[in-house]
């Protein structure tokens, strides 16, 4: 993940000053929720105080990519994603090229 934070923050250096990058093994999902319903890669969590979080999730990723280079494309197109909700952005305009 951290080669998909350094990319972006070339760009959006200032935007991302204040966001927190994690990875956890799993998200907590609510009773009753099963993989058919769609396990998610990632969260982002925003307070009002302007502080941010972007989670991905490790055992998500890897379940759904066959090798490395899958599941670094996999985890920067995640990011962006989650870049783009935190910035009110689609992502094609957070990165051209994802």
């Amino acid at each position: 993940m951290l080669d998909a934070v350094e990319r972006l923050e070339r760009v959006w250096a200032r935007e991302l000053a204040n966001v927190e990058f994690l990875v956890e093994d799993v998200p907590q999902v609510p009773r009753g929720v099963t993989a058919d319903d769609g396990i998610p890669f990632s969260r982002l969590e925003a307070s009002r105080t302007g502080q941010a979080r972007i989670i991905v999730y490790r055992r998500p990723v890897e379940i759904r990519t066959k090798d490395p280079e899958e599941m670094a494309l996999l985890v920067y197109d995640t990011v962006v994603e989650e870049v783009a909700n935190l910035l009110g952005l689609e992502p094609e305009t957070v990165d051209p090229e994802a």
